[in-house]
Order: structure tokens, then C-alpha cells, then sequence
């Protein structure tokens, strides 16, 4: 692993960070973003106050970094699952199954984010979001470029242009995330791509006799 190939010193450094991430990440889930104190964060991973501020100035800073290593984590993850596969209809079967695990084991996050920013206001937060789409925006074009391939393939029929196909299975895919993680009783296999799937490629509209 790369961070084995760190010095002592920065291995040290890089594990207190996380484990500072992980406290964080847990009295956000159970209080919430607004109820917690940087004293709170620092008692929970049992480090003083002084070292906590030698990592994130405040905990805006800190939020940023949990979110930011948390697209790293989606766009790493996501593009290495639709380069594996030879088949563009495999590549993107690949895509709905690996965004279902991701959000399946990031879920406290994920509800985080959207618990801390929405309707909400704070410093930082107009800088995150950029970033985070910015990110986004750069997977889409990877994900146009399969739709891009099956379409000279004869794989895919041109119904639309390849980026409008991304974000069409972009959107479908998060509807349904969505729906899991606001009710997972009633959703339960986020992992399942066949409903996504069935959805884009057998179409609505009948053919007629």
C-alpha cells in the first residue's frame, strides 16, 4: 500500500488524521453537524484539543475534508469499476453496482452531507461544492465516452447524445439511491442494476403490432 511506503512520522500523522475523521464522522451521524464541538470531536478520538487544530483549523475544515475524501473515494471507485469490463452494457451494469456499494457503506456520510447543506449556509461551503462537482462533472464525461463507444459500436442505439445518456443514468441511478436511504425497508438491494437498467435500455413506449 502507498502509505506504507511513508515515513514513521507520516504514518503516524495520517493514521491520528483518520482516526480524528472517524470520531468526527460519528458524533455528526448521532448529533448532527450543527450540535457538535471541536472539544467533543477531539475528546471522542481521544486527542487534545491543541492537536486536533494542528490538522483542521475548525470544523468547517474538517467537514471539507471528510467530504472531499469522500468523492475521491466515489470517483476512484466508479471509474476503476467502468474501465474493468470489454462490454459497454457490462461497464455500466458495473457502474449502478458499485455506486449501490458505495453508498450502501457510506451511507451516515452521504445522509451527512445532505443533512449539513441543505438550505444550510457556511463558510466554505460554495468552495466544497465546486470541488465536489467538479468531480463530478469530470466522471460524467468518462461515463458519456462508454455510451460515446457502444453508440460507434452498434452496441447502443443513438437515441440522444452520449453526455445526455450519462446524465440520464447518472440521475436514475441516484433517484433510486435515494429512495434506499430514506427508506431502506422498501428498497433493499441498492446493489441490484437491473431495475436502472431495464429502465434505459428496453424503453417505455410499446411498439406497435
Amino acid at each position: 500500500m502507498e502509505h506504507e511506503k511513508l515515513p514513521r512520522r507520516e504514518r503516524e500523522k495520517l493514521r491520528q488524521r483518520q482516526d480524528m475523521l472517524a470520531a468526527a464522522i460519528e458524533l455528526f451521524s448521532e448529533k448532527g453537524y450543527h450540535n457538535v464541538a471541536m472539544h467533543e470531536i477531539a475528546q471522542k478520538a481521544e486527542f487534545a484539543i491543541g492537536t486536533l487544530y494542528k490538522f483542521f483549523k475548525n470544523k468547517e475544515d474538517l467537514y471539507r475534508a471528510l467530504m472531499l475524501e469522500l468523492a475521491d473515494k466515489f470517483e476512484e471507485a466508479l471509474t476503476k469499476a467502468i474501465e474493468e469490463p470489454e462490454d459497454e452494457v457490462e461497464k455500466l451494469r458495473n457502474f449502478v453496482r458499485t455506486k449501490g456499494k458505495l453508498f450502501s457503506a457510506n451511507a451516515s456520510m452521504i445522509r451527512l452531507y445532505f443533512a449539513a447543506t441543505r438550505g444550510v449556509s457556511f463558510n466554505g461551503r460554495a468552495g466544497l461544492d465546486s470541488e465536489i462537482l467538479e468531480r463530478h462533472g469530470r466522471f460524467l464525461e468518462t461515463l458519456a465516452s462508454i455510451f460515446e463507444s457502444g453508440i460507434k459500436r452498434k452496441r447502443f442505439m443513438k437515441i440522444a447524445e452520449p453526455y445526455h445518456l450519462a446524465v440520464a443514468i447518472e440521475s436514475i441511478t441516484n433517484a433510486f439511491l435515494f429512495h434506499w436511504l430514506e427508506a431502506p425497508e422498501r428498497h433493499p438491494d441498492p446493489e441490484n442494476a437491473d431495475p436502472i437498467l431495464d429502465i434505459l435500455f428496453k424503453g417505455l413506449i410499446k411498439p406497435s403490432p
